[in-house]
């Protein structure tokens, strides 16, 4: 019997090497290499190919605004865009355990069960439909309209597909798939590509919208070939530490909405629920003022959120003092203290740094450096900020602030919830008062310092 030939095949673009190799010679990721068994190419595979698609020119194409459909939770909608799309595909994301299965099942069931219901399908391939059924009945799901299968066949599923003419499908999970033209395991390379290439082809085809549920690696990224993420339309990211209740879903691709928008939930006995004013959720409330804490607003998608950052600067007892940063980029932290040594004289050369954004949020926008430096000198001085303070703001490295988008809708946002003082870029300054909010206005930092010192 001859032995069955094998490939390595990137696990990141997808391309293949005939032997093994430390870096793919294709996109050069390094240890991304697996390897696979060569499959025998099937002559009615790609038969629908056959025929080609005519070619017309792009002014007489016909094109309509999608039409959405609502999941019944309005955090959901948000991320999405406004809703579900007939015939798109989308990718969910998230460690285990953090809600995945939880939020898909709880939107089908509200789709089902209002006045014009959806066709719903719950395809599982982690779970029998008995083990599903329990955690619909935690929930307090009856579920009477949400059709319900365990498989992991594609051939099974696809037929399935077809009969039940679902308007919203749910898999769960893409890793779990195994189409019986490939030898391989379920979850390799080439069966996730295969398994996602047919489900969002048949999306295309016949208008059902497809909700993929992904598993991550061990580094956060989502397993499989990187190829996934381009097959389908929008790719959500689950966001929050298992250990608290708050969860975040972030909108890394779509191409029905805008990116980086989230959608804030908690986790509660009943299951996810949205929360409406999210901004509650990352300030702390103390008694008293204290040192090392500033309002920071920032932007996610198109919501303003105020997030408290605190800083804690202490002296170093190693040789080499600590730099430390969560929910912040570690890399910026250590130049936003370069540039505070240098362009306002405050040194922390002999001091441990430590930066902490509250409630377990991801701050990736540079708007963050004005709240991050006023936390930092703060702590530096044991000098708490005024109360009522927000701040925002770029810091370059000569020392400028630079302005951050949609500055007016931030410091709106400020003002709604109640707080007084901005310290904002001198290009965001409101052009007309705001309401209960006292706008200062900076160019660069030493003045931004300055005027908090004042206060």
């Amino acid at each position: 019997m001859a032995k069955p030939k094998s490939q390595f095949v990137c696990s990141e673009c997808g391309g293949t090497a005939p032997k093994w190799q430390g870096q793919c010679p294709h996109c050069e990721a390094w240890n991304t290499l697996v390897e696979a068994r060569v499959e025998a190419s099937s002559p009615n595979r790609f038969a629908m190919l056959a025929a080609a698609a005519p070619v017309q020119s792009l002014a007489d194409v016909r094109a309509q605004d999608a039409t959405r459909f609502s999941t019944g939770i309005d955090e959901f909608d948000r991320v999405l865009g406004g809703g579900l799309v007939a015939g798109a595909v989308v990718l969910l994301g998230g460690d285990p355990g953090i809600g995945k299965s939880t939020l898909l099942l709880q939107a089908l069931a509200a789709m089902a069960d209002r006045a014009k219901p959806q066709r719903v399908l719950y395809v599982s391939g982690e779970e029998s439909a008995a083990q599903v059924a329990l955690r619909a009945r935690r929930l307090g799901i009856e579920g009477r309209g949400v059709r319900l299968m365990a498989e992991i066949a594609l051939e099974r599923i696809l037929s399935t597909l077809a009969a039940e003419t679902p308007e919203v499908a749910v898999i769960d999970s893409i890793q779990t798939l195994y189409s019986g033209e490939l030898q391989s395991a379920p979850g390799s390379v080439a069966q996730v590509r295969e398994c996602a290439a047919q489900l969002t082809r048949t999306a295309k085809q016949t208008g059902v919208c497809l909700v993929l549920v992904g598993h991550v690696t061990k580094e956060g990224a989502l397993a499989g070939p990187r190829v996934l993420e381009h097959m389908v339309d929008t790719v959500l990211y689950f966001e929050g530490d298992t250990h608290s209740s708050f969860r975040l879903v972030r909108a890394i691709k779509n191409r029905f909405g805008a990116v980086n928008e989230i959608g804030v939930f908690a986790m509660t006995d009943r299951g996810l629920r949205g929360v409406s004013n999210p901004s509650a959720l990352f300030l702390s409330h103390h008694e008293q003022q204290v040192a090392g804490s500033c309002v920071l607003v920032t932007q996610e998608g198109s919501r303003p959120l105020l997030v408290e950052i605190q800083a804690l600067v202490d002296t170093a007892h190693v040789p080499n003092p600590r730099r430390l940063s969560v929910g912040l980029e570690p890399q910026r932290l250590a130049l936003l203290l370069a540039v505070l040594h240098r362009h306002a004289g405050v040194a922390t050369f002999d001091q441990d740094v430590f930066v902490n954004a509250v409630g377990g949020v991801r701050i990736q926008e540079p708007a963050a450096d004005l709240a991050v430096l006023a936390a930092i000198v703060s702590s530096v001085r044991n000098q708490p900020l005024p109360r009522g303070l927000v701040a925002f703001g770029e810091i370059g490295l000569a020392g400028e602030v630079r302005p951050a988008p949609r500055g007016q809708e931030r410091l709106r946002e400020a003002a709604k919830l109640g707080f007084s003082l901005a310290v904002v870029p001198k290009a965001n300054a409101p052009k007309g008062r705001i309401e209960g909010l006292e706008v200062i206005a900076v160019e660069r930092l030493e003045q931004a310092l300055e005027a908090l010192k004042r206060r």
